[in-house]
């Protein structure tokens, strides 16, 4: 059986869920998210979504800001014209039920934070718990709208174009590239489903699970970005993997991070001694860019051969260090980590990908009817270098350009084309009984990618790496077309898929810029290489 929806979003954070309220006005609208609804790296966010709103900002200021973290690879049409929309943005996010920290009356008079790499005081935060207020608000509305079905559960396989060909991958010549939805597990009942869309929104989320130390949820596991590329969307930057510099180190902590804006109100990098060292590293010392930083932590932790560095705030009124952070606060508590009286032990992990499917302007795609927004997207806007809290801020403004774009494209062809789908074929396949094989992979990807394609990186290692994700590979397509789909396998195949592409990218890229720093490339080359880089599957 065949479901058709008018708008297929395949992810459920801030991007997702943004578009889906306002083409539900336009449509039926199906939203596809792979655990419950509210499980999104948008929920996990702390610090908040940088913006103009004081007197003594501009909108250059933030421009000339982003333009300087991302290292010459920004697009500077699309950094003018995210800055330029997000106080709009976010204006709407307040009209939705949103609440921010303010200073005195006034519905906008928001309370503003700094972060690393900022020049101003421009971010908006609810506390130490941005995502959630924004999640909690957007799904609340999602929720009472009755356009929009919501499934649990339900993990995208491929997507599916005109030509597509379930046995032998999707095929589709240049002419006839055009999404028309998705394969999609429904988890509940183990059974593929067939969706038609008239138009198809990735917004999936990132990648960073491909490491072994991420801040990221298990859920961050490029599903877009491999579908995408699969499909034959182009993808971009891929070798820029934002390592957030400060992650609670502790042996029964998971993933928590301690987030950019801690510094931000004044806290400061020691090494096991107690000394500061960032000044040895950047004139901004604990206010550098993210890649300066997560660099400089790296260097120190090789250097001394200790575990960890620490975030040291204890110079601050602890009362103010409590209002500020509460869920920081209460978080390095159960850990047994008072941080009013004591340092945070803190190492980098991966965070963020400032790579992703390449998009225009309105979040299309090169495969027609397919808009990517969000993490899972590359529009350019933050080059080598995401500066800090312009995630949320892209997803916001992204997702209102990919709502207009896709309304006018949905009115063009609704009713004129007739598209026969084929159901997916299980022919031949058997429930699995080597499920070590997922769990083994996914380890060994994880492992690998942390050890040769991290924060600093060699051609050897990267070449090391490739062969064996090869191997990986193999193995995971043998594995794919014998036996009944999982969601563990899903995600595995996801995995090994932008891992391959994330390693291919960092070999084509012979210099060190941003976040891809390699030891035998350490100069910029603007001459070769002031450029994105591009891949696209070859048919």
């Amino acid at each position: 059986m065949i479901k058709r929806t008018d708008f297929l979003v395949i992810g459920s954070g801030i991007a997702g869920l943004s578009y889906a309220l306002k083409v539900a006005g336009f449509g039926k609208v199906t939203i596809i998210t792979k655990k419950q609804i509210q499980k999104t790296n948008t929920a996990l966010a702390q610090g908040g979504i940088a913006a103009v709103f004081s007197k003594i900002d501009s909108f250059d200021l933030h421009i000339k800001d982003t333009l300087s973290a991302g290292d010459g690879l920004c697009d500077k049409q699309v950094a003018k014209m995210i800055v330029e929309n997000g106080p709009q943005r976010i204006k709407e996010l307040v009209k939705q039920g949103a609440i921010f920290n303010k200073e005195g009356k006034g519905e906008y008079n928001f309370s503003l934070g700094q972060e690393g790499g900022h020049s101003a005081k421009r971010i908006v935060y609810a506390h130490d718990l941005t995502g959630k207020e924004i999640e909690d608000t957007l799904v609340k509305n999602v929720e009472q709208n009755k356009n929009i079905t919501i499934l649990e559960d339900h993990i995208a396989v491929n997507l599916i174009t005109f030509s597509s060909s379930i046995r032998s991958g999707l095929i589709a010549t240049q002419q006839e590239n055009i999404c028309c939805g998705a394969y999609v597990l429904n988890n509940n009942s183990g059974k593929i489903e067939t969706f038609y869309a008239g138009i198809t929104l990735l917004a999936t989320g990132g990648a960073s699970k491909v490491y072994l130390y991420t801040s990221n949820p298990d859920i961050a596991t490029g599903d877009g970005i491999a579908m995408a590329y699969r499909a034959g969307a182009s993808v971009a930057n891929l070798e820029f993997v934002q390592f957030h510099p400060t992650c609670l180190y502790h042996p029964e902590a998971k993933n928590f991070l301690i987030s950019e804006a801690v510094r931000g109100e004044g806290a400061v990098l020691i090494d096991s001694e107690g000394q500061r060292f960032m000044g040895k590293y950047s004139p901004d010392k604990d206010l550098a860019c993210r890649d300066i930083v997560a660099r400089a932590i790296d260097t120190e932790l090789k250097k001394t051969g200790a575990e960890s560095v620490f975030l040291d705030i204890t110079h601050k009124d602890s009362d103010a260090i409590r209002k500020r952070f509460p869920n920081i606060y209460s978080k390095c508590l159960e850990y047994g980590i008072d941080i009013t009286k004591e340092p945070i032990p803190v190492v980098p992990a991966a965070h963020y990908m400032c790579g992703g499917v390449a998009t225009d302007l309105n979040g299309r795609t090169d495969i027609q009817r397919l808009y990517a927004v969000g993490e899972t997207a590359c529009t350019g806007f933050h080059g080598a270098n995401r500066l800090a809290s312009n995630s949320l801020l892209e997803a916001l403004v992204y997702s209102h350009r990919a709502y207009q774009a896709s309304i006018e494209e949905f009115g063009a062809i609704e009713n004129k084309i007739s598209v026969t789908l084929d159901q997916w074929d299980e022919t031949d396949t058997t429930d699995s009984d080597e499920a070590i094989v997922v769990t083994h992979n996914w380890d060994e990807i994880r492992r690998l990618m942390w050890n040769y394609v991290g924060i600093v990186r060699s051609d050897k290692r990267l070449q090391r790496a490739q062969r064996r994700i090869q191997n990986i590979q193999k193995e995971i397509n043998e594995y794919y077309w014998n036996f009944k789909v999982t969601a563990d396998l899903i995600e595995l195949r996801n995995l090994a898929s932008v891992a391959e592409l994330i390693i291919e990218s960092a070999l084509m890229r012979k210099e060190s810029r941003g976040l891809h720093y390699n030891i035998e490339y350490p100069e910029k080359d603007d001459q070769n290489w002031l450029k994105p880089t591009i891949l696209k599957k070859r048919f």
